[in-house]
């Protein structure tokens, strides 16, 4: 089985990075059309000025509605303003109304809520003709009313004059509603006129940027038409002159001398290149089987260093367990030992626990401890 190595890797990965600009190169040099014409300049100034007839449509379309928002803003102003006046008027109308006609004094209660009723209080009586007389109050009786007739006539006299004067206040009245109505019909006639008049303007100035909309439309369709007779005519010759010199160029005439650098004999230019001549191509080949062969030795000797250090591997595991099983034979062999020794220090504590226990039995305890004493001494 074969092991990849890291400049294997890197070898794979140049071939590979070589062949993918080899593919681009191709694609660029195989493209005539882009190598030898170029970018189209002409192209480019037309959608230049495409973009500059297309804006300034939109802005001509934007200042249209501009305008008919102005417009329409001007007339809601305007009738807003009517509406507003004629809500004043209204008010001052219903004002003036109550002040003239619906004053307090006029009611028929009035005297029940009168503020000034005491100073304008009278005394009972101060006369026949008195009018502040009453029934309840019985200061005058049937029959001695001596001012009936001037009573009478004066009361006739204000009943005309009240009524003369109601007759007056309704006809200024109506008057006065006539001629608001024919303001209000003239103030609206002038605002449909000014408005008629503004819808008519706005009416003409659509119709004026349609003619020039149509009128610039048209012009560019026929400088359209002429843009592309003109390259059309100029593809055609364009397409004959990159025929001509694919005909007659060093492309399809397979010139070996194109690929000449002007940097060196070993030296090529890429986009002309050719291919290899026969003793190119065996110089290469030898060299890759000689790369191949070195491949080989390299693998052959990695093999055998891998082998060494799989022996020397083997070998060191054989050492470590040959010095474990050493290892365990002393730690069983102490063991032993320990186990004699503790054995021994058991038998002898155990004799001397005996030995003291019949001393003990057979003295006294102050021979004993006495004993004890030397002995240990």
């Amino acid at each position: 089985m074969e092991v990849v190595q890291p400049k294997d890797l890197q070898q794979d990965f140049g071939l590979a990075r070589r062949r993918h600009a080899e593919l681009c190169r191709q694609k660029r040099v195989f493209d005539a059309r882009n190598r030898i014409i170029g970018g189209d300049a002409e192209a480019w100034d037309l959608q230049v000025h495409d973009q500059k007839i297309k804006e300034a449509t939109e802005k001509a379309k934007h200042e249209t509605f501009a305008a008919e928002m102005r417009r329409n803003d001007k007339i809601a102003c305007l009738l807003e303003d009517r509406q507003r006046r004629d809500r004043k008027n209204l008010c001052k109308a219903i004002n003036d109304f109550q002040q003239s006609f619906q004053t307090p004094e006029t009611r028929r209660e009035f005297d029940l809520s009168d503020p000034r009723a005491l100073r304008k209080d009278l005394p009972a009586r101060q006369s026949d003709s008195d009018l502040q007389n009453t029934i309840s109050g019985m200061q005058r009786f049937l029959g001695e009313d001596l001012n009936f007739r001037e009573r009478r006539r004066f009361q006739q006299e204000q009943n005309r004059e009240w009524a003369l004067q109601q007759r007056r206040e309704r006809a200024e009245a109506r008057a006065g509603q006539q001629c608001a109505e024919d303001l209000y019909r003239q103030t609206r006639l002038q605002w449909d006129e000014t408005a008629k008049h503004m819808q008519d303007l706005g009416t003409a100035t659509r119709r004026a940027v349609c003619v020039a909309v149509k009128e610039f439309n048209k012009n560019q369709a026929t400088e359209s038409a002429e843009r592309k007779i003109l390259e059309k005519s100029q593809e055609h010759e364009d397409n004959l002159a990159e025929i001509s010199n694919l005909l007659h160029g060093d492309l399809l005439s397979e010139n070996p001398q194109q690929a000449a650098s002007s940097f060196g004999a070993h030296r090529v230019v890429p986009d002309r290149w050719k291919g290899m001549s026969r003793e190119q191509l065996g110089q290469i080949r030898l060299t890759q089987k000689q790369q191949v062969q070195e491949k080989l030795r390299l693998q052959e000797e990695e093999f055998q260093r891998d082998r060494g250090w799989d022996r020397q591997r083997v070998q060191n595991a054989r050492t470590a367990l040959l010095l474990e099983r050493q290892q365990r034979r002393q730690q069983r062999d102490l063991r032993r030992a320990l186990d004699r020794s503790n054995l021994s220090l058991a038998e002898e504590q155990l004799s001397q626990k005996k030995y003291m226990k019949e001393v003990y039995t057979n003295q006294p305890t102050e021979d004993y401890f006495t004993q004890f004493s030397t002995g240990s001494r």
